[in-house]
């Protein structure tokens, strides 16, 4: 009878242990936990003024595409082949006009950025177009729903070697702009302030 006794009390107490550890390690916040609520810490110190790089390449321009982060809405201009040589002038301006022709473009938004980079959007040897945009037509394969900054894109053309695109956002916020391997990165913040 004490060896029942005991065997079941064993039992119960190896059941209750392997139920304790089977509980997930998320199900149930630990003792001086943080919350996760808390804002996230964003970069600081872009500023709002012209950001230049003389670079220049003949490598085409073939593709334009945009992402959604905590802290900030980012455009990417891919040019392959141009490694690190990539220029680009990127500036607030209060109306685009298109290279050539001055004709205004229209852009939807509280504020214009002209992004402009030292490549051009079609093949130099042959003219054949190397990126789809159209002229004041929004950029193809780019869907800003949900973005919090991005209001509106659209391609100004390719003259004379460099490439023009307007950006629309919400307000004249905080920018910075990042020169990668066969890139230019536009990346434009949620607001004035450090958190997201």
């Amino acid at each position: 009878m004490v060896r029942i006794r005991t065997a079941c009390a064993t039992l119960a107490l190896v059941g209750a242990t392997v139920g304790v550890a089977s509980i997930p390690a998320g199900a149930a916040p630990a003792a001086g936990a943080q919350s996760t609520t808390r804002a996230t810490a964003c970069p600081t110190g872009w500023g709002s003024l012209a950001k230049t790089d003389t670079g220049a390449t003949v490598a085409p321009l073939t593709n334009v595409r945009t992402g959604r982060h905590t802290c900030f809405d980012r455009m990417v201009l891919d040019v392959p082949g141009a490694g690190s040589g990539v220029g680009y002038r990127v500036q607030y301006v209060d109306r685009l006009y298109q290279d050539g022709s001055g004709r205004q473009i229209a852009v939807a938004g509280g504020a214009v950025i002209e992004v402009r980079v030292s490549a051009p959007a079609y093949d130099p040897e042959t003219g054949a177009a190397t990126y789809p945009g159209r002229v004041a037509r929004p950029l193809p394969g780019v869907d800003l729903t949900g973005y919090r900054t991005f209001r509106d894109t659209r391609f100004a053309g390719s003259f004379e070697g460099e490439t023009q695109i307007g950006l629309g956002v919400r307000a004249r916020l905080p920018f910075r702009v990042q020169q990668l391997d066969d890139r230019v990165i536009v990346d434009v913040a949620h607001s004035w302030t450090a958190t997201g």
